[in-house]
């Protein structure tokens, strides 16, 4: 019983924020979770997130992450091609409104700023590679999303004028993650031997901050997805059959290009899983009146982080 609970402590940890931040009925679970994210809780997670993963990284993976360009042309043709293209198929289905456009918002978000990072390290792959694909796809995303989203919105016969504060993203990354990494860089490059000790703790660390932030998204979204009554089991079903659509791809890419240990890990992860906060944003500032597209982007960030938990346990097996 020990070695499951070691294995798939992280999935068990996702199923049991879903269910208990949903099923509190006293709100009080949720209502701690709105508090921290009203008061930046996530960006301060995202910060600790990658000061951490500057502990952990090893500099002669940043340098090979650095030169991988085939990997990364993989994965961000994952993320901004094969994604938006699943996303308009998916809008074909006979669904209401709200589905199709929370569908259309998480096909075409960049890959997340945490979870990723933190699941390839787990897996055995290389994080700086996953690094350097997370910080590309997000400077890139400031750019497609508008386009993309335009041409998907037209599916569903509506048009918004999609307007994305491109310095704020900018800022964003260089002071949530840039700096952050390359504080934690600097001090293991003074500290090693002592850091080393703890490399792995550090990465377990990580894992339970990225519970946090589900758990702060879960919290805010909570009277969304209560209020949804039997749509919960369809958006379930296509967040399900989305996210296994890019990491079918990812993987098929990944052999057909034969993608070496270490690569292979950072294309899947990286190239698979969504960012949920810019995906929040936007339907907050452009769709409030479709509340069922936020649970779309919170369940797809909950599916995708069960079925990428779960594959980190197998690749894991794989690799001892």
């Amino acid at each position: 019983m020990s070695g499951l609970i070691k294995k798939y402590w992280f999935i068990a940890g996702l199923v049991l924020v879903f269910t208990v931040t949903v099923a509190d009925t006293t709100e009080t679970v949720s209502g701690i979770g709105r508090w921290f994210k009203m008061h930046r809780g996530p960006d301060a997670v995202i910060v600790l997130i990658f000061f951490f993963s500057g502990l952990i990284l090893n500099v002669r993976h940043i340098r090979s992450g650095l030169m991988d360009i085939k990997g990364m042309a993989i994965a961000l043709a994952i993320i901004f091609l094969v994604a938006p293209i699943t996303g308009a198929l998916f809008g074909m289905a006979s669904v209401e409104t709200g589905i199709k456009i929370g569908i259309f918002l998480v096909a075409v978000m960049p890959t997340t700023l945490s979870s990723g990072v933190v699941m390839t390290g787990a897996a055995g792959g290389n994080m700086a590679h996953a690094l350097v694909i997370t910080i590309l796809a997000n400077g890139l995303a400031v750019f497609t999303i508008p386009v993309a989203l335009s041409l998907l919105l037209n599916l569903v016969g509506g048009t918004a004028v999609v307007s994305i504060d491109k310095p704020a993203i900018v800022m964003k990354l260089g002071f949530y993650v840039l700096l952050p990494l390359c504080t934690g860089l600097t001090i293991k490059f003074f500290a090693k031997s002592f850091i080393d000790r703890f490399v792995l703790k550090l990465q377990v660390l990580n894992q339970w901050f990225v519970l946090g932030i589900v758990w702060m998204a879960m919290s805010q979204a909570r009277d969304a997805i209560i209020s949804t009554g039997g749509s919960v089991g369809i958006i379930l079903l296509l967040v399900f059959g989305f996210h296994g659509i890019l990491l079918s791809c990812a993987g098929l890419f990944s052999k057909l290009l034969k993608l070496g240990r270490g690569r292979r890990e950072s294309v899947i992860f990286m190239g698979s899983q969504k960012t949920l906060p810019l995906s929040v944003i936007l339907q907050v500032s452009l769709f409030p009146q479709y509340g069922l597209a936020l649970v779309v982007c919170v369940l797809h960030h909950m599916v995708h982080l069960l079925m990428d938990g779960y594959l980190v346990g197998r690749l894991r097996r794989i690799e001892d």
